[in-house]
């Protein structure tokens, strides 16, 4: 599990903005304090000067630990004196401190030399918004996937609302089970039967959980590939989707299918399947329909590799919208 470069980068760069201007805030109440109340800057000399006691008391031997506790004592009365000074003025007795967003790290993002939870919470959130980008990630929730919408009845007992209730449930278990190890998937049927949604409400747990997650419809990842190759030369686009820890190819079959396509999707799923890294393709395809429009070396990777979660009912999309009119 590993965060993409760019993130890191944003992360460390929000990091020390925030520790810059809470610095810049405290010499500027410092400054403002130093001029209307003159006797602090007395006090906070005379902390300077038990911090340097303390140091050298070090070398005192058996008598270091008691001066060390007077120290301490008078450098707490001290302290107190500067906080009844402020609150008589008006101020917060804190004010003087440095107004970090997190205390417990003043802002370097680590505490005892492992990453704090502040940095661990904001990594999280810039992954999160990443995939938002470029995806509809943020409408897809476990908890909007309302399977009421499928019809009750079936003509072989098993409807496409009891389908897609365990659908739903598998793919809430591989969230919250999801590791670098997990399985990949292959969710296939009709158009607006919720592929999308859950393959991304799966996106969404992985990516707070810290995994780096790509998203690409087929027609963009193909395009991107092709552009890249034969017109750019240069991109991360191929890299990118053989390193991530889960990779979404969305509504594959979609694309204009070529030579180049055929290669390209059987590269991905071969090297992500060597590296065991987990894919999940959604699709209007069976796997029959799969080996006719690619190939059956794709067709054969899918077929031993994948797990398929079969969409059954009537477009939902069309059905929500008949609800809301």
């Amino acid at each position: 599990m590993s965060y993409p470069k760019e993130i890191i980068a944003e992360a460390n760069a929000i990091t020390s903005r925030r520790r810059h201007e809470a610095e810049e805030i405290q010499k500027a109440r410092h400054a403002e304090i130093a001029e209307k109340l003159p006797d602090v800057l007395k006090y906070e000399a005379q902390l300077a000067q038990t911090g340097i006691a303390v140091v050298k008391s070090l070398t005192m031997g058996e008598n270091a630990k008691k001066y060390i506790k007077e120290l301490s004592e008078l450098n707490l009365r001290i302290q107190s004196l500067i906080k009844k000074e402020l609150e008589s003025a008006g101020y917060p007795s804190d004010y003087l401190e440095t107004p970090y967003t997190c205390k417990a790290c003043s802002d370097t993002g680590f505490k005892d030399g492992v990453a704090c939870y502040c940095r661990k919470k904001l990594l999280s959130e810039l992954n999160v918004a990443r995939l938002e980008k470029c995806s509809p990630a943020k409408y897809c929730r476990f908890s909007d996937f309302d399977v009421n919408l499928y019809d009750d009845e079936g003509g072989d007992g098993y409807s496409p609302r009891q389908r897609m209730s365990d659908v739903l449930e598998y793919c809430k278990c591989y969230a919250d089970d999801f590791g670098e190890s997990s399985c990949s998937l292959y969710m296939y049927g009709a158009t607006g039967l919720g592929k999308t949604h859950l393959s991304l409400a799966i996106a969404n747990e992985a990516a707070r959980k810290g995994f780096n997650v790509l998203y690409y419809s087929a027609q963009n990842l193909f395009s991107a590939l092709e552009k890249e190759k034969f017109t750019s030369g240069a991109g991360t686009t191929e890299a990118d989707v053989e390193d991530c820890d889960l990779l979404i190819i969305d509504d594959l079959g979609s694309e204009y299918s070529t030579r180049f396509t055929v290669s390209a999707l059987y590269n991905i799923i071969n090297t992500r399947l060597n590296l065991s890294k987990p894919s999940i393709i959604s699709t209007n395809l069976s796997i029959t329909e799969l080996e006719k429009t690619y190939d059956q070396r794709i067709a054969s990777r899918i077929i031993g590799n994948y797990q398929y979660l079969l969409f059954e009912g009537r477009d939902i999309r069309q059905i929500k919208s008949n609800v809301e009119e």
